[in-house]
Formats: structure tokens, sequence, C-alpha cells
């Protein structure tokens, strides 16, 4: 019967010294006033996008009301799109969060487009892909403990295709074998499920295996989703450096050409820089008539 009183005794004391560790708690907890701190996704950045990858960094702004800085213990970040993975991460001993003050965390992600591609085959380029953000912050404040505060936040995010370029014609304004200035005719088009605003374009063209130079854009354009605009481009060469095929370009056959270069656009989703390559291509160049009208074109391929 001792024994059983003993352990009853002893059961009994452990209570109380937890009631009091509790009670103890409560009242630094209503004295001190510590509470559970507060965060929210307040903006999702691109602030590069290619046809590689897209940086992303997302805002994450944090609240403590409490007397005394709190340590972000981790933070666990998940970006799926239509319930599927595409990167997730831990970033472990985030920062600290002031006292009765707020901080904004950023949290940089990269999203390879390669990864995503051959892992859902269904993804395609060109395309605009819904995502969800989930963050896990893990806290840790006094008397409290650690504390998990879970996020979310969607939106929508491009795959970029490759715009197409051509060289629809090449138009003289100004014929001679030591200078020539002409104006290229070229056709862009967009395969993209979002439209293009084009704003510079940095290109070299290569007339019968010669490079010719390249000219900037005069004129900014907007090429709609999945469609294609014309744009005017001068250009200056000397067609004597062209060697024999220049009595092709006379005789107004076909002439062969290729181009390579960069155009910088405006998205919904940021400003991109997309490459433009064309190879093998075929042209024709025309010479306006003194009356300034064209020649006719129904022989153009």
């Amino acid at each position: 019967m001792a024994d059983k009183s003993d352990e009853e005794s002893k059961g009994g004391f452990l209570d109380k010294v937890k009631d009091f560790i509790q009670d103890i708690g409560e009242k630094i907890e209503e004295t001190v006033g510590f509470g559970k701190p507060t965060a929210d996704v307040t903006d999702i950045h691109i602030p590069k996008i290619n046809l590689e990858r897209a940086d992303i960094v997302i805002d994450v702004l944090i609240k403590n009301p409490n007397p005394i800085p709190i340590p972000l213990i981790d933070i666990n970040y998940l970006i799926e799109s239509d319930g599927r993975k595409l990167i997730s991460g831990l970033i472990p001993d985030a920062g600290t969060i002031h006292a009765h003050g707020s901080e904004t965390v950023k949290i940089p992600v990269c999203l390879i487009y390669d990864d995503i591609k051959n892992t859902y085959e269904d993804i395609q380029p060109g395309s605009i892909i819904p995502y969800k953000v989930k963050v896990d912050l893990i806290v840790d404040v006094p008397v409290l403990g650690r504390i998990t505060i879970p996020l979310e936040k969607t939106g929508e995010i491009p795959i970029p295709f490759k715009p197409e370029i051509d060289i629809d014609k090449i138009r003289f304004d100004k014929f001679s074998f030591e200078e020539t200035v002409a104006t290229l005719h070229l056709k862009l088009g967009n395969k993209n499920d979002f439209d293009l605003g084009l704003n510079d374009l940095d290109y070299e063209v290569w007339l019968c295996g010669v490079s010719i130079g390249g000219a900037e854009l005069e004129k900014s354009a907007n090429i709609e989703k999945n469609g294609f605009c014309y744009v005017d481009v001068p250009i200056t060469f000397r067609p004597k450096d062209c060697g024999s095929a220049l009595w092709d370009m006379i005789r107004g056959k076909g002439t062969g050409y290729s181009m390579k270069g960069n155009i910088n656009v405006d998205t919904p989703f940021g400003a991109m820089k997309l490459p433009i390559s064309k190879e093998g291509g075929t042209t024709k160049l025309k010479k306006n008539k003194e009356d300034g009208e064209e020649e006719d074109d129904d022989d153009e391929e």
C-alpha cells in the first residue's frame, strides 16, 4: 500500500509541476504579449525569362507582433501546375524577423523548361500554364514554440516558343555596285498563346553566303498570338561583294539568305529577349520603278 501511495503522490507532484509551468507560460504570454506571426505572398516577379528558363522571385511579407526577434528557421516551397510538381526546395536558416516589425523575404526559384517538358510531354512550347505556389514558413516563437505558416498563391506562366522570321523580299531604294540602300520586308511569326510587342531587332543577314550586316528597327510592332506581322527594316550593303550571285539578283532569280539574331519584346509576363534564325531561305530582290510603283511580284516564290 505504501508503494501505491508513493506513486500517487509522485504523480500528483508531477501534475502540479506541469500545471505550474503551463500557468507560468500563460501568464508570461499574457503579460509580455507573445503572439503568432502572420504572413502573406504579396507578389510574384519574373525578372528574367527566355526559351531556356524562367527566374521567379516570390515575395513573402512576414509580420512579427512580439517584443523580441523571432528566427525564421526554414522555408519549404513548392510550385505545381494542375497538381503536378514543377519544382520544390528548402531554404534553411532564412533569417530573423525584427521585434514588432515586418520583413519581406524573397524566395528565388528557377524553372528549367527542358526539365518540365521532358517530365510532362503535354506541356508544349508556346503555351501558358497555370501554377500554384505553396510556401511553408517555420518560425520559432518563445512560449508558443515552433509554428508552421502555410501560404498559397496562383498565377500563370508561359513556355515561350521561338519566333519565326523570313525575308519576304528586298526592295531597292538606291542601287549601285558600290553601295546599295535597300529595305528588308520581314515576316515575323508568333506561335505563342500570347502577344509579342516588338521593340528592337538585333540581327545579321547573309546574302549568297556573304554578310551584308544588320540594321535597326525603325518602328515598333505587335505580333498577335498565333499570328504574324510584316516589318520593314532599312539596310545598306555592297552588291559587288556578293560575287557571281550578283547577276542572279539582277535577273530577279531567287537569292539564298540566312539570318541570325535576337528580338526584344514586351509580353504580359514581362520583357523577353528571344533568338531568331533562318537558314537556307530564298528571297527576291525588287527594284522600285521611277514612278515609285513597285515592280510586279507575280514571279515571286
